[in-house]
């Protein structure tokens, strides 16, 4: 009897989707989900007559698997992945796969690689971003483990992969946990995307007063420009034009303003703070979903604290169009957080990233699939040692000729008492990194006279460190010599 090709453990919407998706590519499928109720009712609706073999114990999942296995975990984080991995493990012999398609953090990935490998079995940690229509017909995937693993699993990954101009969005990330890495670090990046458009999405509302069919047409609009032409700007401009059958309102005015998270906005934000690497928006981004959180608390604030109350009282469409110009800055800050972010941890952990490569593969089937992104692949295309996306040229310019309506549209906002804490993030994140002075030199300074931290000096070296004895005046500053404290 015929054995399946691949298998897929864990039929939840992304695992039957992705189980259908390589079914369709002409690879059978073995599927197996803990609880079989799971199971029978996906046969019956979606797996009938389909190249899709129905098992029920984890012995028979892999025993219906032809050798060497390749078998695609789609469980959530955690515990739960250990568990599997723990029930398969003592079934597979050498040479057989297991791909963790989940979002598992980077650093359980490499734990998981170090100990099936040394066991003689092969072990991806593999980031899935398009959600379950991309998971479906095409998502964008991010493998990393061994290049010999990729090269055996690489036939059936670039057939289910969106297909883009310039090929399938899928490629080989790096050793280890690369490819969770570069999936958190892509999420970190969507929570910047989404809170930026939100932003704007107020400011529209809130100062100029659009509603519902005015908002879906201006982010119809948007989403034909050059710039902003992404899925997210696609799905808003959807999203504006449904109306709730019960209230007859916009059903986006009657969804509570409390946003959820799963993690792995957090996790980028922590790693950045671990590895010295700036990225404000994304910080934002993360924390405008915890005050989102507080709603009680909100709403009985804002019966103690009053703020402005006046709308906007220029011309609505130079002030839409200064909107846009200001979305479009701040997501380059965005982005270029992110690919900063990429590019130290590629130093840090060996990963040796290809960041155009990266953005070529996020070009489809991800969340944050969007024109612009052939501009970053080019970008780094043209320059793999590029320090800052801001400095790409054709980026550079795109600030430079709007910067005038990105401060206009946060002076705007202050004046009107709107948060933007994600727009204003970005402006702050460009005007620090364009400063060739910022004021951390009475940082430093305050750091000696307390702690004897030491500072350098502008008319030094770098690499000289100097001590003051801030209190005794008539004494004179000490060269260290060494590190600082």
């Amino acid at each position: 009897m015929s054995k399946q090709k691949f298998g897929v453990i864990g039929l939840g919407v992304m695992g039957e989707n992705l189980a259908l998706n390589v079914e369709s590519k002409g690879f059978p499928v073995a599927v197996y989900n803990r609880t079989s109720s799971v199971t029978e009712n996906f046969m019956a609706s979606r797996g009938s007559g389909k190249q899709v073999k129905a098992t029920y114990s984890m012995e028979d999942f892999v025993a219906a698997l032809e050798r060497p296995r390749r078998i695609l975990l789609m469980v959530k984080a955690g515990g739960p992945v250990d568990a599997v991995i723990g029930q398969l493990k003592p079934l597979l012999q050498e040479g057989d796969m297991i791909v963790d398609g989940g979002n598992s953090l980077y650093e359980d990935t490499e734990r998981r690689t170090k100990d099936l490998e040394s066991a003689g079995l092969a072990y991806m940690g593999m980031g899935v971003s398009g959600g379950e229509e991309g998971a479906l017909n095409g998502p964008s995937l991010m493998p990393g483990g061994t290049q010999q693993a990729y090269k055996d699993l690489e036939p059936i990954l670039t057939k289910i992969a969106a297909q883009v101009d310039d090929g399938p969005c899928v490629t080989y990330i790096g050793p280890g946990g690369a490819g969770h890495y570069v999936k958190m670090v892509h999420n970190g990046i969507e929570y910047g995307d989404m809170q930026l458009i939100a932003e704007a999405y107020d400011l529209l509302k809130s100062a100029v007063g659009l509603e519902g069919e005015q908002l879906h047409q201006v982010f119809s609009e948007w989403n034909t420009t050059e710039e902003l032409n992404s899925f997210l700007i696609e799905i808003t401009a959807d999203i504006f034009k449904y109306t709730d059958p019960d209230t007859k309102k916009p059903l986006v005015e009657v969804i509570m303003d409390a946003a959820g998270q799963k993690g792995t906005g957090r996790w980028t934000v922590i790693n950045a703070l671990e590895l010295g690497v700036s990225i404000p928006t994304i910080t934002a981004a993360v924390n405008a979903r915890v005050m989102s959180s507080l709603k009680d608390e909100r709403v009985a604030a804002s019966q103690e604290l009053p703020g402005p109350t006046a709308k906007y009282d220029g011309d609505p469409k130079a002030f839409i169009n200064k909107v846009r110009d200001a979305l479009y800055c701040s997501k380059i800050c965005s982005y270029a957080q992110g690919m900063g972010l990429l590019g130290k941890a590629s130093s840090e952990f060996g990963y040796q990233l290809n960041l155009s490569e990266t953005a070529r593969i996020w070009k489809g089937g991800c969340i944050i699939r969007a024109g612009f992104l052939d501009k970053i692949k080019t970008a780094f295309q043209q320059n793999p040692g590029l320090p800052n996306l801001l400095l790409a040229p054709e980026f550079k310019q795109t600030i430079l000729d709007r910067q005038s309506a990105w401060r206009d549209v946060l002076a705007t906002a202050n004046q009107l008492g709107i948060p933007v804490p994600a727009f204003s993030a970005s402006l702050d994140y460009f005007d620090s990194y364009r400063r060739d002075r910022l004021p951390q030199n009475l940082t430093q300074a305050q750091r000696d006279y307390f702690g004897a931290h030491t500072y350098e000096r502008v008319d030094k070296p770098r690499g000289e460190f100097f001590h003051t004895e801030w209190t005794k005046w008539d004494e004179q500053t000490q060269r260290t010599g060494g590190e600082p404290a």
